[in-house]
């Protein structure tokens, strides 16, 4: 009954106490707001829209901008284009080419110049290696110049077959020896360059070691193969006198368009090539000069068009 009774004073003491101080929590805390009911629904509908809106103006910017990328590889053209300017000049190539077929058919081998058939053949056997790694891949001009190795070879045969019937052996057994030296010495670097650039580029020469390990440096084919062309125009500059019967008219036609293409086609591939702009220059004002005295002299009658 004693128990009971403590309770009770007790239980009235925590609730007079509670009336007493429950003005003051209330005070205290601040009030949370109350919703209507439609609150949460219209949160999650406007949310809906935002990401909606977002997600619209996202695709609308990337529909333009590929438009814009669109419109201006349209706009591009012809003149920036890699892949025309390739085709053209692998076409021109094709040109050299049927003219060393022409020439086996219709000339005879009193006409073909030694070194220039040499030349084209370290010429086009770099060429077709460098048609086929380059960006973008060329293989209508690696085929040709795998083609033109082929033709030019077998000019070079009819030459030294010429030469030996008319009692030339020491100069055929000069050339020989300047081909098996040249043949060596590709062999050579083609095998020890590696090794050697990797040697100057880890040692970490300065400008040197850049130069090495450039893209179109000294160890890729995209140095030597240009630097192969400049001896066709190193060729051409040294026979500037040769006599215009002996110049052949579609050989020459096709070096000055190869010129005449690739000077473009150079500044518009992966890695860019200056020293193949230069010599592709050169190489159209040196053939391009052959070219012209040949059809001025067919053109005053000096000589037959078909010679």
């Amino acid at each position: 009954m004693q128990q009971l009774q403590s309770l009770m004073r007790h239980g009235g003491m925590r609730s007079a106490f509670a009336v007493r101080t429950a003005p003051l929590m209330k005070a205290a805390s601040p009030a949370l707001p109350v919703l209507p009911k439609t609150s949460l629904p219209n949160i999650a509908q406007i949310a809906m829209r935002r990401a909606m809106s977002t997600d619209v103006k996202a695709a609308g910017e990337k529909a333009k901008s590929a438009g814009e990328k669109a419109g201006g590889e349209a706009k591009k053209g012809w003149l920036h284009s890699a892949e025309w300017w390739g085709a053209a000049g692998a076409i021109a190539g094709w040109g050299m080419t049927g003219a060393a077929i022409y020439d086996a058919s219709f000339q005879g081998p009193e006409v073909i110049s030694l070194n220039m058939t040499g030349v084209m053949m370290v010429y086009s056997t770099l060429f077709a290696r460098w048609a086929f790694i380059v960006k973008p891949q060329n293989l209508l001009l690696s085929a040709c110049h795998a083609s033109n190795v082929i033709a030019q070879c077998n000019q070079m045969r009819r030459a030294l077959n010429y030469k030996l019937e008319n009692g030339e052996e020491e100069q055929v057994a000069d050339i020989t020896k300047k081909a098996a030296a040249t043949a060596a010495a590709g062999a050579v670097t083609f095998v020890g360059g590696p090794m050697v650039q990797s040697a100057i580029v880890g040692a970490d020469l300065g400008m040197l070691s850049t130069i090495a390990a450039a893209p179109a440096g000294p160890f890729t084919v995209h140095f030597w193969a240009p630097m192969s062309k400049w001896l066709i125009s190193g060729a051409s500059f040294l026979d500037l006198d040769r006599p215009t019967e002996k110049v052949s008219l579609p050989q020459y036609s096709a070096l000055t368009l190869t010129g005449l293409f690739f000077s473009r086609y150079s500044l518009l591939v992966t890695p860019v090539n200056y020293t193949l702009c230069s010599v592709n220059i050169a190489l159209f004002l040196s053939s391009g000069y052959h070219l012209a005295r040949k059809v001025n002299a067919i053109a005053t009658g000096k000589e037959s068009s078909k010679e």
